[in-house]
């Protein structure tokens, strides 16, 4: 299990590919609390709302990075921040979608986050119930072509995020 600068390696070795699968409703990032509160209490959000510096410092160099999130509406608040933090995600390079399954039934896909890199690594993601991060597990190489199919399904279904946040009622 990795974690701490070992797993932020894994964001500056990749070559060509990142992909993640989402699966949480909700993550507890330390780094994230702050600006979760003031997204709550509808405080306007920062620069990297708008371009988010992280992904630039991957896509600048030619790499792609590419999530897909799997949730259920109602949506969480943090879903709610999440959702609106990706936009900024987007114009630095990144490609998203969402798979609600609220609306829609898919099968064939993990309970559990991963990463898949480049086509050749997958780490499997921990948390704890609170979706705190407790590591990254690297599966061993006969995983990989399964979490590649389940990287091929979610990109199936998923609907890019400018369409699903379309769908969204407005409050």
């Amino acid at each position: 299990m990795i974690t701490g600068e070992d797993f932020g390696r894994l964001f500056r070795d990749f070559q060509r590919t990142a992909f993640r699968l989402e699966t949480l409703s909700v993550y507890d990032v330390a780094e994230e609390q702050e600006e979760f509160a003031a997204f709550l209490a509808g405080e306007p959000m920062g620069d990297s709302w708008h371009d988010s510096p992280w992904v630039r410092s991957m896509t600048d160099l030619g790499k792609e990075l590419s999530r897909v999130h799997v949730l259920r509406s109602p949506l969480t608040d943090y879903l709610r921040y999440e959702l609106a933090a990706y936009p900024g995600n987007i114009t630095a390079g990144e490609n998203i979608g969402i798979i609600d399954l609220a609306h829609q039934e898919v099968n064939g896909l993990p309970d559990h986050d991963f990463w898949l890199f480049d086509d050749a690594e997958v780490y499997r993601m921990h948390y704890t119930d609170a979706g705190q991060f407790i590591g990254a597990e690297l599966l061993p190489g006969e995983a990989v072509q399964r979490y590649q199919g389940y990287r091929d399904i979610a990109r199936k279904y998923a609907m890019p995020l400018a369409d699903y946040r379309d769908q969204l009622p407005r409050n």
